[in-house]
């Protein structure tokens, strides 16, 4: 079976093959194309998989591509996990908003706004030759931000595409650990959209068992999400909210931390990445090594400066070991084996939140087969969810609009109409401002 990683270059592209090692299964995946337009990145991961597959039978044979066409025929599954604009990219997101004061994340805001409007034009013509040359496939898109770039891809490839994020399922694990219970043996009961969902219930053997942790303020800070939004405010929610949604919660300490710290999220990476990849062109020492330095680097900041604002300390040394991968390979595990299981995933509505139409991708418990993923029913959204879930994607409309059309006025409506962005001058602005420092945004118009 073939696997095509697009962002084939990328930092986290070992542990997706590090997952791949583990499979033994008759049907695996035997085959690794990894494709970027970055010759160079392409060769250091290329180094570091060949130190993890080194003893290891019957590991999956790479190659490397910067044709995308060359990498996509004949594929069985296609991992999107690209970064249009690169971190240098990133970062001009996170600054132009914070300059205007409001919030530059990645996935979250202005910020997210800014990196859907140059990526979503880029997965299209992804869906679309993924379409002519490899129609049998199923596209796997961790590209953020992911719900929006699932949704639009999901317009040239139908129920073919699934987003996957690592989030839910590190909110359940942690959860189920907390109240002593298996992870493999829950089930989560969480909605809402990617990045912006909540956790409602947690049953093991047919019982609910979150009212018992809602009611414990022990167990309650014990755990990441329990640090970062306290016990109280989880309380009022009845529900565990997943650790994005401290940017709503707490928008105005989130600004003034992010305003504050000596370097952005994107900075950051962009500066550790770059010295990897530096790295790696100029020593001939152990790859491998060099990549786990710099990803153990990575786990332990991430989010830190929500945590410093929550006074929540450093991250648990479980939460280190990331997670996507795994959800990954569980999803291709699924499709091409029939092996069904139920894994929290990206996938058009259908029927199963009344308040948005059947096309609209959310995040939601699904059956997986091999005819895909199949969203569970679900109770209807709480108030205070449906305000914030109706807003996010009537924005993320307004970006799909905006890339289709080009339309500058639909860009600036997008940012207008985002709960975390409180003037429609602020949003001109800002579209004003990503334009000037992005290439990718020469379209709008």
């Amino acid at each position: 079976m073939r696997l095509t990683i697009l962002g084939g270059g990328g930092f986290r592209v070992p542990l997706v093959y590090g997952a791949l090692l583990t499979d033994r299964a008759e049907g695996r995946v035997t085959e690794v194309v990894l494709h970027d337009l970055d010759a160079g990145r392409l060769d250091a991961v290329a180094r570091v998989l060949a130190e993890q597959a080194a003893g290891v039978p019957d590991a999956p044979a790479v190659t490397a591509t910067t044709d995308l066409d060359e990498a996509l025929t004949g594929a069985d599954f296609v991992f999107s996990a690209i970064r249009v604009g690169g971190l240098e990219g990133r970062a001009h997101d996170e600054r132009v908003a914070l300059a205007e004061g409001v919030l530059g994340q990645e996935t979250v805001g202005a910020g997210g706004i800014a990196y859907g409007l140059r990526t979503v034009p880029v997965a299209e013509d992804i869906a679309r030759r993924v379409a002519r040359l490899a129609p049998d496939a199923w596209v796997i898109n961790f590209t953020n931000p992911a719900g929006l770039v699932t949704e639009a891809m999901s317009r040239h490839l139908g129920d073919r595409v699934i987003g996957i994020c690592d989030s839910p399922v590190g909110l359940g694990r942690r959860i189920a650990q907390v109240l002593g219970a298996e992870p493999r043996e829950a089930f989560i009961d969480y909605v809402g959209l990617n990045h912006l969902g909540w956790v409602r219930g947690l049953r093991v053997a047919g019982r609910d068992e979150l009212p018992r942790l809602l009611a414990d303020p022990d167990l309650l800070g014990s755990f990441e999400e329990g640090k970062l939004f306290g016990a109280d405010w989880l309380r009022s929610l009845g529900a565990v909210p997943n650790e994005y949604l401290h940017y709503y919660y707490f928008n105005r300490e989130a600004v003034l931390a992010y305003q504050r710290a000596e370097k952005t999220r994107g900075a950051f990476l962009r500066d550790q990445q770059a010295a990897f990849y530096a790295e790696m062109r100029e020593t001939g020492g152990s790859a491998l090594a060099a990549w786990d330095r710099t990803r153990a680097e990575r786990e332990a900041t991430y989010m830190a400066e929500n945590r410093e604002s929550a006074g929540a300390g450093e991250r648990d040394a479980d939460d280190l070991s990331g997670g996507y991968e795994k959800v990954a390979l569980a999803l291709m595990r699924a499709v091409a084996r029939d092996e069904r299981t139920t894994l929290i995933l990206n996938v058009r509505n259908r029927r199963t939140l009344s308040v948005l139409d059947a096309d609209a991708v959310i995040e939601v418990p699904c059956l997986v087969d091999a005819n895909g993923a199949h969203p569970v029913a679900v109770s209807p959204l709480p108030d205070h969810a449906t305000g914030l879930v109706c807003a996010v994607k009537a924005v993320e409309r307004e970006v799909l609009a905006a890339a289709e059309s080009g339309s500058r006025t639909r860009a600036v409506a997008a940012f207008a109409l985002h709960p975390l962005v409180d003037s429609v001058s602020v949003a001109r602005r800002l579209v004003d401002g990503y334009t000037g420092v992005h290439p990718g945004l020469a379209y709008l118009r």
